[in-house]
């Protein structure tokens, strides 16, 4: 498996090891987003298991 510096800061590398977008939150953020996080950041992920669990849940799937 590559190093997981590889990803970038602003990447995590996902449980199927694809470098994703960290959620963000601002303005022009939700493009590509997969979901809105309960306190207003975007999510990138792509996999609903752990989707924002360290920003209070899903709000709302996009």
């Amino acid at each position: 498996m590559p190093n997981l510096a590889e990803c970038g800061s602003d990447y995590y590398r996902n449980t199927d090891g694809v470098c994703v977008h960290r959620p963000s939150a601002g303005p022009g953020t939700a493009d590509g987003a997969t979901a809105l996080c309960t306190d207003g950041s975007y999510t990138y992920s792509q996999n609903r298991r752990g989707t924002c669990s360290g920003h209070g849940g899903v709000r709302a799937w996009l």
